[in-house]
This record gives C-alpha cells, sequence and structure tokens, in this order.
C-alpha cells in the first residue's frame, strides 16, 4: 500500500514563495495591490508584452493568489489572499526599499480599459480647465 504524502508545512512555505518570487510575479501582484487590474493595465504600467503578463498571471492563479472576474471583453485580477501583499510589503520594508516611490512612479502611465479611462478622462479635462 502506497501513503500519500501530504505536504509539510515548510513545503507549503516554500511553494509560496517561489509563486510570488520571480521579478515579474512581484511586480504584477505589487501593481495589483489592494484593487483590481486587468491585463491591459497591467502591460501599460509595467512594460511587459501582454502574452508575457498572461503566463505570469496563469502561473498566479494557479499557485491559488489570483482571482479574476470578467466584465465585457476585459478580465480584471485581484489578490485571492490579501495576506500576501503584506508579506511583499514587510519584504520591502526588511529590504529597505520604499514601496510608495516605486508605486507612485509606476502609476502614472493609464491603459485604456474602463477602469483606468475615466481617471484619463479627468485629468484632461481637469488640465484643460486650469
Amino acid at each position: 500500500m502506497t501513503k500519500i504524502k501530504t505536504p509539510s508545512i515548510i513545503e507549503k512555505i516554500s511553494d509560496l514563495l517561489q509563486a510570488i518570487s520571480p521579478e515579474p510575479c512581484l511586480e504584477i501582484l505589487l501593481a495589483i495591490g489592494e484593487s483590481e487590474a486587468c491585463v491591459c493595465h497591467l502591460e501599460t504600467v509595467l512594460g511587459y508584452r501582454q502574452a508575457y503578463i498572461s503566463q505570469q498571471l496563469m502561473a498566479l492563479r494557479e499557485a491559488g493568489l489570483l482571482n479574476s472576474r470578467r466584465e465585457g471583453k476585459y478580465i480584471y485580477y485581484h489578490l485571492a489572499k490579501p495576506g500576501v501583499l503584506e508579506i511583499l510589503q514587510n519584504a520591502a520594508q526588511i529590504a529597505n526599499v520604499d514601496l510608495e516611490k516605486q508605486g507612485s512612479a509606476s502609476h502614472k502611465k493609464q491603459c485604456d480599459c474602463p477602469h483606468c479611462a475615466p481617471v484619463s478622462s479627468n485629468l484632461i479635462l481637469i488640465e484643460k480647465v486650469h
């Protein structure tokens, strides 16, 4: 009779850290943060090709770290386990990295998805008024 091995606590922690450790995955998780993002938004903010981002999103979904929802032709991704963001924030603090500076620089660009387009339109309107 074969005994089925259940993953140890250490294996589960290791699997989690391996899933989030590739730099593009870290960038995606931080870009999504506490909200949600579509592939076109991630493509605009991070500068990677759509196909590459989709591969990373699939890996993060398979690891159980992201969920998605469809709205028309857009698929929006959000953290399935918000505690992952806290892990990343703590890691940044330990590494003496200011995530606020990193995030503000990368979120100046906007895509044309329904979530971003209203923001872009409002910014254009404000700029025209001033």
